[in-house]
């Protein structure tokens, strides 16, 4: 594994300077699934972004239109969040850990349903996860669906181009533009913000989901919330949310995202209502 999935790396430091949804469910599966509610904004003009999308969106810089050269983290980061969207969109979980607990690392990830979710990279990776035999481990897809694997017969896997289509979701959304920029040697394709508010909302949603409507408990926190924050670090794109925050209130912001990376996840998963696999891919981004 590379050290993107290292806990050892610990936490993100404070850097000085801050930089800069959903796939067409059929029937809004996204909203229900495994007995989960989720808030459900219903004003119709809102921009619902899926959780690959908002991490993206929290790594890309507002004016350049592109995620640092130096993170190598986010790539695996947003193969984590597929998973998870799957698997909160009711089409994927975790196999029954059984009589003797097996560790959520050791076990395999399960086709729940092979409905279209009307995104396009979700719905190829929940193709390739249901025609795989025997099946995977979370840590598996993970390397897979990033191309990170030394098997041949595995490179099929690969979801190629994602932080580009993700970008260009966003275009469509209307969050951000497409432009070109000369880099001396090459032309790159870039995606700047047209509406920061969508940014500032979800950095807003963040932020407050760590200070003002902390609760201590996160299973008492939305699932979909949860989750970001997870991958937003293992993703190294947290920082750019709490980058704004005075000094006092990042430091308890800080050790609040500690308190939850070092939680027991296999103890956490067998809780009442917990979404294994979920937790499944957080013990696979930071063990």
């Amino acid at each position: 594994m590379t050290e993107a999935f290292s806990r050892s790396s610990g936490l993100i430091k404070r850097r000085n300077q801050p930089q800069g949804a959903d796939g067409g469910a059929s029937d809004r599966d996204d909203k229900l699934a495994n007995g989960e509610e989720e808030d459900i904004d219903h004003d119709s003009k809102e921009t619902r972004l899926t959780l690959m999308e908002e991490v993206l969106l929290l790594g890309l810089k507002d004016r350049e239109g592109y995620t640092s050269f130096w993170n190598d983290c986010i790539s695996s980061g947003l193969r984590g969040c597929i998973l998870i969207e799957l698997a909160l969109r009711g089409r994927i979980e975790l196999e029954k850990g059984g009589m003797r607990r097996r560790s959520l690392t050791n076990r395999k990830v399960l086709c729940k349903s092979d409905q279209p979710t009307g995104d396009v990279l979700l719905d190829e990776a929940l193709k390739h996860i249901k025609e795989t035999q025997p099946p995977e481990t979370v840590q598996s897809w993970i390397e897979y669906l990033s191309g990170e694997t030394w098997n041949p017969l595995k490179l099929r896997y690969q979801l190629r181009n994602v932080r580009e289509r993700l970008a260009k979701n966003l275009v469509e959304k209307g969050v951000c533009t497409t432009e070109k920029q000369n880099f001396l040697l090459f032309d790159m394709t870039t995606h700047p913000l047209t509406d920061n508010s969508a940014k500032q909302k979800l950095i807003k949603k963040v932020q407050e989901s760590v200070l003002s409507r902390w609760t201590n408990d996160p299973h008492r926190m939305d699932k979909r919330l949860l989750a970001l924050i997870y991958l937003s670090h293992t993703s190294d794109v947290l920082e750019n949310a709490f980058a704004p925050l005075s000094d006092d209130d990042y430091e308890v912001a800080m050790k609040r995202v500690r308190e939850l990376l070092d939680l027991d996840l296999d103890v956490e998963s067998m809780k009442e209502g917990a979404n294994e696999l979920m937790w499944a891919v957080f013990a696979a981004m930071t063990k």
